[in-house]
């Protein structure tokens, strides 16, 4: 068991409280709204948008039926102390694209950091040589390419299946900017942990009882409560 205030990875985690449900969680398991100029109420899932925001701990459908019965906006009054606000009524279908972009956003990253490799050769090798802290495959992976390399990542010491991601080859190749991905490997395990977070918040929020198909140690906890911190603290609400 860890010890709180032994480990870093536990040590200072920001946490906020739903405005609708009033659970109190670290921030990377919320997500931020922000009140704009104009009274707009947006998605702010980066949380880095200036001035207070108001945090929800809720899944899609929830939100939306907050939304639609008046609760969120609401809730998002006491939190602005404002009755001047809007709140779209397609802001949980902003708020899922946001967090897919995000999710997007971050493999992006992480491949043009050569944090990533992609293809099944070079992906076997590595998880053959326990260099992978994370094993993903398209959503039209095949079946037995699927199982090969689980296969041997599980002989590289990994966990015994990868996470399949919720798009296709299509959109995960315009992702990373590179050919035909169908299978990548996050060979650094930050990277994973970051990678991991951004996955799970996107598939949280659209069913929060729904689990992401792989084993649940992967990414080596990667989706553990501040394990990783992707937001920079700047003291907003």
């Amino acid at each position: 068991m860890r010890d709180p205030q032994n480990d870093p990875l536990d040590a200072h985690v920001p946490e906020r409280s739903c405005i609708l449900t009033r659970r109190t969680a670290p921030r990377e398991e919320l997500i931020r709204l922000a009140l704009g100029p104009d009274g707009q109420v947006a998605p702010d899932v980066r949380a880095r948008a200036p001035g207070r925001g108001a945090w929800i701990g809720v899944g899609r459908s929830a939100l939306d039926e907050a939304n639609a019965r008046g609760k969120l906006k609401g809730a998002l009054s006491r939190a602005f102390k404002t009755g001047e606000l809007d709140v779209p009524a397609d802001l949980g279908e902003r708020i899922e694209s946001a967090l897919r972009s995000q999710a997007l956003d971050r493999l992006g990253l992480e491949a043009r950091g050569g944090t990533l490799v992609n293809g099944a050769e070079r992906v076997e090798t590595a998880a053959r040589q326990g260099k992978v802290h994370l094993l993903i495959h398209a959503a039209d992976a095949g079946e037995d390419g699927r199982k090969k390399l689980d296969q041997a990542w599980r002989v590289g010491g990994g966990d015994s299946q990868g996470l399949v991601f919720p798009e296709g080859r299509t959109i995960l190749s315009m992702a990373l900017g590179r050919e035909n991905v169908v299978h990548l490997a996050l060979t650094d395990a930050a990277a994973a942990r970051r990678v991991t977070l951004a996955i799970d918040r996107w598939q949280a929020f659209i069913d929060p009882h729904a689990g992401l198909e792989r084993a649940p140690n992967s990414a080596d906890g990667a989706a553990r409560p501040g394990a990783a911190n992707e937001f920079e603290d700047e003291g907003n609400a």
